[in-house]
């Protein structure tokens, strides 16, 4: 089955049974189109839970429209990092997503960001629930009174993105009984959690190198393989731990243009988005990516 066939009946399968339900119902949301053309990005900080045993710093990117939050409800993604990293280190990307009519929300997780006190990689297990906090703080913060990002939040649609660990760690946020506000993830140079790729089915972008010597290829694919919705999975071909989530580098176009029409189809259901898919990958540069769906089984 061709890729275009592959992701035809991806979007049926979406918009048939796995599509983004109403809140207040449980029924299908009808499909609807992204925002077009681009958004000014604004940047605001937190901590949650500042005086807590796991204090969440937290970096919030968000479309703008003369100087403030643009007009109307945003998906929210929630994006980790990896090992030794920071939430501003992926910039090049969430602000990209952000200008595109998404809110990001980056936690600084405590124990494995660069500069932590008392940093350990085992403390990876514990971030999905630090995750999920922040989830529940967005939802409160929608209606607190005052606050600009107030009304702006469309708190029923929530993807998880992240890299490296924060792949494993946007893996281990779809566990059994999780809430189905969390619509879809993107899990870059990651893999499964344990107890991952339960509950509600959810629609899910693995995105790999092929020579990726930390986190090989075949872990993504594994956990690929695990996954019992609609997943597609975009392979960087020769290609390593992440210098494809560089602006300028080679992929980085490619990645970029298919998460964001990942994001589009899943949190704004717009199938316009989904039938780009397998375009989105292609590159002028012969071997550079392959992508492949596939329904859930």
């Amino acid at each position: 089955m061709g890729a275009k066939r592959l992701v035809a009946v991806l979007v049926t399968a979406l918009l048939a049974g796995c599509a983004p339900a109403t809140a207040a119902t449980g029924g299908q949301a009808p499909p609807r189109h992204a925002p077009e053309g681009t958004y000014a990005v604004g940047v605001r900080t937190f901590t949650l839970d500042p005086t807590s045993a796991r204090p969440l710093p937290v970096t919030v990117w968000y479309p703008t429209r003369d100087g403030a939050v643009a007009p109307g409800r945003f998906p929210v993604v929630i994006y980790s990092h990896g090992l030794d990293s920071l939430p501003e280190l992926h910039a090049g990307l969430t602000t990209r997503w952000a200008a595109a009519g998404f809110v990001v929300a980056a936690p600084a997780y405590p124990h494995t960001r660069r500069g932590a006190a008392r940093f350990t990689r085992a403390d990876v297990r514990h971030q999905p629930a630090d995750g999920w906090r922040l989830i529940r703080h967005l939802v409160g913060l929608d209606t607190r009174p005052g606050d600009p990002l107030s009304g702006h939040l469309d708190v029923t649609r929530f993807g998880a993105a992240g890299h490296s660990a924060g792949g494993f760690t946007t893996a281990g946020m779809f566990t059994s009984g999780h809430s189905p506000r969390l619509r879809a993830g993107v899990i870059i140079a990651g893999g499964g959690l344990a107890g991952s790729f339960a509950g509600p089915a959810a629609p899910l972008l693995f995105v790999h190198g092929t020579a990726d010597p930390i986190v090989p290829v075949t872990v993504g694919r594994a956990a690929y393989a695990r996954t019992p919705g609609p997943a597609a999975f975009l392979s960087l071909l020769g290609q390593g731990h992440g210098e494809y989530l560089t602006p300028g580098r080679p992929g980085f176009a490619q990645v970029l243009a298919t998460t964001l029409d990942f994001l589009r189809w899943t949190l704004y259901g717009d199938p316009d988005a989904a039938r780009r898919l397998p375009t989105d990958a292609t590159s002028p540069t012969p071997g550079l990516t392959h992508y492949t769906a596939r329904q859930s089984p």
